[in-house]
């Protein structure tokens, strides 16, 4: 007996080609089937290793960004605290050069020794207005021998510390 083999046409053969007739309605119930199917056979994402070993390296990167720009922010606060300082520095030595610079014009000195010391010229008369205990009205300045002022001994902090042990010791208002 003699097989005959029959050989598909070119138009016909291949994966996902019907060889009957073609019909439309078979095609979209193929495609309907095949996308319930995608939709049943597509489970909630997982959450592999590989996503949380990334999760963990953004997290640690966020923290350590967050921790430089902290310290960038500071610093940038702390230099602009500076500058302001620098700048009401300089215009204190502006103020102190501009007082220099009137103390080396004499009628100056004079009219400051008049103001504050109560200093008169030779020859002229000075008058201070004094209060009913005999005491001047409007305190008057006094210059003093820095070699006749009293030294300063420092106290030691435990002397201080002890001392003050000792008034809360001492009950004098209780009596």
């Amino acid at each position: 007996m003699a097989t005959q083999r029959r050989t598909p046409s070119r138009g016909q053969a291949g994966p996902g080609r019907s060889t009957g007739p073609s019909m439309p309605g078979a095609r979209t119930t193929l495609r309907a089937a095949a996308a319930a199917a995608s939709v049943a056979n597509r489970e909630r994402p997982r959450i592999t290793k590989r996503a949380v070993i990334l999760l963990l390296v953004v997290a640690m990167l966020a923290v350590s960004w967050a921790s430089s720009f902290r310290a960038w922010f500071q610093q940038r606060a702390e230099m602009d605290d500076l500058r302001s300082q620098i700048a009401q520095t300089q215009a204190e030595i502006e103020d102190l050069r501009g007082e220099k610079r009137r103390y080396s014009d004499d009628a100056y000195v004079k009219q400051q020794a008049r103001l504050r010391f109560g200093y008169v010229m030779p020859g002229e008369e000075s008058f201070q207005a004094l209060d009913e205990n005999g005491e001047p009205i409007g305190a008057v300045e006094e210059l003093a021998d820095p070699g006749n002022l009293p030294g300063q001994v420092p106290v030691a902090w435990y002397e201080t510390a002890w001392e003050s042990v000792e008034a809360a010791g001492d009950n004098k208002e209780a009596r």
